[in-house]
């Protein structure tokens, strides 16, 4: 039964975490019924720590915690589940192996004579994924056809097909496009007027006025600040979040476009890449807009060669133009890639940021041919400072660090490995604004030395933020070019577009 719009559903007070080093120092956060409270933070804050406590995935050092009146110290997420506390995890705990159906309802699969009854999975699978906008997809399809922003979707539909007290929403709209948001937000208002609980875990300013009943902030592993209502100065919560004054201007300014640094021509993989060309120049950032699904991720991961082509060529400068059959391939030729997906693609997380850091061909060497040491700390100690990675040492396991971390390691391996052309997807992610601000300024000051960017995101802010010009993409091809000074309503609308034109749009200055 959900509490009175206004009482206090649950509460924690003290609670303290420590891994390698302190993450939550004595925080006390209570949440009310009915309401939205948001948590705030850099990236290392302590936000998605407190929500997994919350959750049942990790236990407090210290602190208690009650759900109602009763105390609250669910061993597990399943025990939590079962007291009525339901988190969607920014990290998904999904199985790529199973199908959509066996994922939404893997504890609690229904049987019929000892067997899984198939069909009524399935007629509940269908009721789920609609629920969440995917109700054209096959509840039987396995999840690893579908990309990162579908599988977030599908945890959402997990949850909400849960009758819950408290609902822990962590970066729920990460992997999300706009239209995807929207509609989440819908749900999470319909729980909200039934009178259901939400903790939502963001690092976007602009869903706050949309969706926040509260705003609680930490810093550093300790409540700082609480607002009511989302109308809060994004200055001023940067300025909590991070202890300074808001930076003003992260990036560095554009400089002219030079030479093409990068020309793919006729580039054809299946439905989801179809005779796509395209050139960046030297000095420019390239953004690659689109709704999920139209093939962003597709076309760098084919230009990368970690998918094959089926046709077209890619030239890297100067170079022969044909296909990158492999990875290997692609960095040979000058092009580097922060794929989508970080932690499973671009780390390996049990292992230390200096060999993380250092993953690439060429590290320092001694003429006898083993890795030379001392270059090798002296080289993962540049790439700490200069990409500004906050950890304990270089030495400190990549998988302990915050997703802004994490990214900036991947981002300066391929700094450091000098290559020509960086391929960027979704490159911040689960990231907070001030790491969003250094990761921006490092991928101009990278076109300003001469090197080239192509970078899809589905947020339109990052992409009139940073880019030079902006593709749409759509069913796998390109359908409209902005140069800077477009509209927000020009590119969602060409995105929208259901007919595929056969040359591209060139949209020039909207206004």
């Amino acid at each position: 039964m959900s509490a009175p719009a206004g009482a206090v559903v649950l509460r924690a007070e003290g609670i303290s975490k420590a891994w390698s080093t302190p993450v939550l120092d004595r925080v006390s956060l209570d949440l009310r019924g009915g309401e939205v409270h948001v948590l705030m933070g850099s990236n290392g804050a302590g936000k998605s720590t407190l929500a997994a406590i919350l959750g049942g995935l990790v236990p407090a050092d210290a602190g208690q915690m009650t759900l109602g009146p009763i105390p609250h110290a669910p061993r597990s997420r399943a025990a939590a589940e079962a007291a009525g506390v339901v988190m969607v995890l920014q990290e998904m705990n999904l199985f790529p192996g199973m199908s959509l159906a066996e994922n939404l309802f893997l504890d609690r699969l229904p049987s019929r004579f000892g067997l899984v009854d198939r069909a009524t999975l399935h007629r509940r699978a269908v009721v789920a994924l609609e629920r969440v906008g995917l109700g054209e997809l096959d509840p039987r399809m396995p999840l690893a056809r579908l990309g990162v922003g579908k599988r977030q979707l599908v945890e959402i539909a997990r949850a909400l097909d849960r009758r819950c007290r408290v609902l822990i929403l962590d970066e729920p709209t990460a992997a999300l496009s706009a239209r995807e948001s929207d509609l989440l937000f819908d749900h999470i208002r319909r729980l909200v007027s039934e009178g259901v609980s939400v903790v939502y875990v963001t690092h976007r300013l602009d869903e706050l006025p949309r969706i926040a009943s509260r705003v609680s902030v930490l810093r550093d592993g300790r409540f700082v600040a609480e607002h009511l209502g989302g109308n809060v100065a994004p200055g001023r919560l940067i300025e909590e979040m991070s202890g300074r004054a808001s930076p003003q201007g992260s990036a560095a300014a554009s400089a002219p476009a030079g030479d093409v640094v990068l020309a793919v021509a006729g580039l054809e993989r299946g439905a989801r890449v179809r005779k796509v060309s395209l050139e960046v120049r030297s000095g420019e950032v390239v953004g690659l807009a689109g709704l999920v699904g139209a093939g962003r991720t597709e076309l760098l991961r084919t230009i990368f060669g970690a998918d094959p082509a089926s046709a077209g060529s890619v030239r890297v400068g100067d170079g022969r133009a044909g296909l990158l059959r492999s990875p290997r391939q692609a960095v040979a030729a000058g092009i580097g890639m922060l794929p989508e997906d970080r932690r499973h693609d671009g780390l390996l997380l049990g292992q230390s940021m200096r060999v993380n850091a250092l993953l690439l061909p060429g590290q320092p060497r001694a003429r006898s041919g083993w890795i030379d040491r001392p270059a090798e700390r002296r080289a993962a100690e540049a790439i700490r400072t200069g990409m500004e990675v906050d950890c304990t040492s270089i030495e400190q396991p990549v998988g302990q660090l915050s997703g802004g971390n994490q990214q900036k390691v991947v981002l300066g391996r391929w700094l450091a490995a000098g290559c020509r052309v960086l391929l960027c997807d979704e490159p911040t992610r689960g990231v907070d604004a001030a790491a969003k601000g250094t990761i921006h300024r490092l991928l101009r000051e990278f076109v300003n030395r001469g090197g080239g960017v192509l970078l899809a995101s589905g947020e339109l802010a990052e992409l009139r933020a940073i880019c030079d010009r902006v593709l749409v993409m759509a069913g796998g091809r390109i359908v409209a070019e902005f140069e800077r000074g477009w509209s927000d309503e020009a590119v969602t609308a060409a995105a929208f577009e259901s007919a595929v034109p056969t040359s591209v749009e060139k949209a020039g200055h909207s206004s």
